[in-house]
């Protein structure tokens, strides 16, 4: 059973952007990746964390994952729109094989319901 590969795209933002500023930021790039013809599978805040070595004189950045599907065009197209970005100050996409990610529940939603398994009485 061969498995299909996808790819994920990690980006640093720049630690003094306001927390609206962020969000927009994230909606961008999804939707790029959506207009490029991707499939975005998962999209995971990191938070803000200190870096290993000052980039562009920031010891600290925010940190956002991002997982997506597509035939491999669209990487060219969202690391062109990150490149561009003063706000970003680092991205890196790698191309996965293996399971695909498990869609996770956004904060404030419900969880699917599972089907209960019939107790022996």
């Amino acid at each position: 059973m061969t498995q299909q590969p996808y790819y994920e795209t990690m980006y640093i933002l720049r630690p003094d952007i306001p927390e609206e500023e962020v969000e927009s930021h994230v909606t961008k790039y999804r939707d790029i990746l959506t207009e490029a013809g991707a499939e975005v599978l998962d999209n995971q805040m990191r938070g803000k964390r200190r870096l290993a070595y000052p980039i562009a004189k920031h010891k600290e950045g925010i940190y956002v994952q991002l997982s997506h599907n597509g035939d491999g065009q669209q990487v060219g197209v969202i690391e062109k729109a990150m490149r561009l970005s003063e706000d970003v100050i680092r991205y890196l996409t790698v191309k996965q094989e293996g399971p695909l990610p498990a869609p996770r529940v956004a904060p404030g939603t419900e969880a699917p319901a599972e089907p209960e398994a019939a107790a022996p009485a």
